[in-house]
């Protein structure tokens, strides 16, 4: 096969589904895809992620004739493995809060923020591996004894695609590794005493990758070291300094391309690392577009509608604001908070005023986190919007105006899956870079700031049920 027709695959195991996609390596051309779903909740076996992938893999025509592949996943969670590298219980996720206290605790013993700031550029909250780990030892001894490693998502995943030949093989990389708690992005190594500290013993911890080494074969396929799901939307979209990927998805993350690590103490800024050889600051919020499904479903509406409603009413909704801690939250660490409605009036009492503060609120949250990237010393030129919420008319037009820069937005697309397939590709070619894909039908949105709605977020943002930790 000639050389410029070679295919890669990119795999994204997200919370909610895997999709699989196909493309020519040289030139980024999607040439097939396909998806499969994984069940709800915030513990899952992992062997449902295989299962949907195996799906996803078929729908999208197999991938015998791929040269290279490579998995994006969901980050953070954990997935602890025995001697014979049988699961020992089903894998916590993400947005598994019931580690917060775990969480809290670690950074107290520490020393505080700083410390752990410090030592792996991340303050432990719930969503961390580290704190979940913590919960796991104290709350299921019986069943953490017979734990032999833990690894994440995707390492998992690669593993199994690779033949799951011993926990010697477990492979991850830097992106993922420095979402775990015990993996310093900073100085390219872990940190055991933490691991440890946390679990009370060693366990073993996958071989940590560079962008574009080969972590294994799949088949007739190199397998690529894969990467976090927010780093692969990163590359996946192309995004460079200056640039600020905002993904409205299960979860809201803002994160910015960066050459140095970040160090945030008071753990609103997490310092990851990124899937190219650099960095991804990032904020992550537990509340994104499924404030927009509820409010739809509350409205009893569907998405397009609650645009319609949102586009009607003024910029501010004359005053009526959502704080959307519809799940509690993570940024700010709130685990047990719960959303409100602020400035209820026989005015403000309607549809399409709550769909306004909905999509405000939401924005309002986000605009936060960018905040703290640039106090943080992150430079922000654009914004690309990614994920479902950016299919939303409403938050699409009014995201320039809360943000207060031009947003760009790709045509809708599996960026994760794609950031994954553009590694396969890196990792095939061998060169020192990716290769250059084009973002093909992105538009542009710009509109005059509007900073009175978030000066009346601000005002109304703390007045929720839930303490910050």
């Amino acid at each position: 096969m000639p050389a410029a027709a070679r295919l890669v695959a990119g795999i994204d195991s997200s919370t909610q589904s895997c999709k699989v996609v196909v493309r020519e390596a040289a030139t980024g051309v999607l040439v097939r895809q396909g998806r499969a779903p994984h069940p709800d909740g915030t513990e899952v076996d992992p062997t449902a992620w295989w299962t949907a992938l195996q799906d996803a893999i078929a729908q999208a025509g197999g991938l015998d004739d791929v040269a290279a592949v490579s998995v994006g996943g969901q980050q953070h969670g954990m997935v602890c493995l025995d001697e014979t590298g049988d699961v020992v219980r089903p894998a916590l996720l993400w947005n598994d809060t019931r580690s917060a206290a775990a969480a809290h605790d670690l950074v107290a013993e520490l020393g505080g923020g700083q410390a752990w700031a410090d030592a792996v550029g991340v303050v432990p909250v719930a969503s961390i591996t580290v704190a979940k780990l913590r919960w796991f030892a104290q709350h299921e001894p019986d069943l953490a004894g017979r734990a032999a490693a833990v690894c994440l998502p995707h390492d998992w995943l690669t593993w199994r695609l690779a033949g799951a030949d011993g926990l010697d093989a477990l492979r991850t990389d830097r992106s993922d590794a420095s979402g775990t708690g015990y993996w310093s992005a900073a100085a390219a190594s872990y940190r055991m005493d933490l691991l440890e500290r946390a679990f009370g013993r060693a366990l073993h911890v996958p071989a940590v990758l560079g962008p574009h080494e080969v972590a294994g074969a799949a088949g007739g396929s190199t397998l690529g070291p894969g990467a976090g799901d927010n780093a692969a939307a990163a590359l996946g979209v192309g995004a460079g300094l200056g640039d600020v990927v905002v993904s409205i998805g299960t979860s809201g993350v803002v994160c910015a391309v960066a050459a140095v690590p970040a160090r945030d103490p008071a753990g609103i800024v997490a310092g990851f690392a990124d899937a190219t050889g650099g960095y991804l600051p990032l904020v992550c919020t537990l509340n994104a577009s499924r404030v927009l499904d509820a409010t739809a479903r509350l409205l009893g509406t569907d998405h397009d509608g609650l645009s319609r409603l949102a586009l009607s009413a003024p910029a501010g909704a004359d005053g009526l604001v959502l704080v959307p801690y519809l799940e509690g939250e993570r940024t700010p660490d709130r685990p047990d908070a719960t959303g409100a409605l602020h400035g209820l009036t026989l005015e403000t009492m309607t549809a399409a005023h709550i769909a306004r503060a909905a999509v405000e609120g939401l924005l309002c949250g986000l605009a936060d986190g960018l905040d703290a990237l640039v106090a943080q010393g992150a430079v922000v030129r654009r914004v690309l919007l990614v994920g479902g919420g950016a299919r939303s008319e409403a938050v699409r037009r009014v995201a320039p105006a809360v943000l207060g820069c031009p947003v760009l937005v790709p045509e809708p697309g599996e960026y994760v899956a794609d950031g994954a397939a553009r590694q396969a590709a890196w990792v095939l070619s061998g060169d020192e870079q990716p290769p250059e894909w084009e973002l093909a039908g992105a538009s542009t949105y710009e509109a005059d700031p509007t900073p009175g709605v978030r000066a009346r977020y601000a005002e109304v943002r703390d007045l929720t049920a839930g303490q910050l930790r």
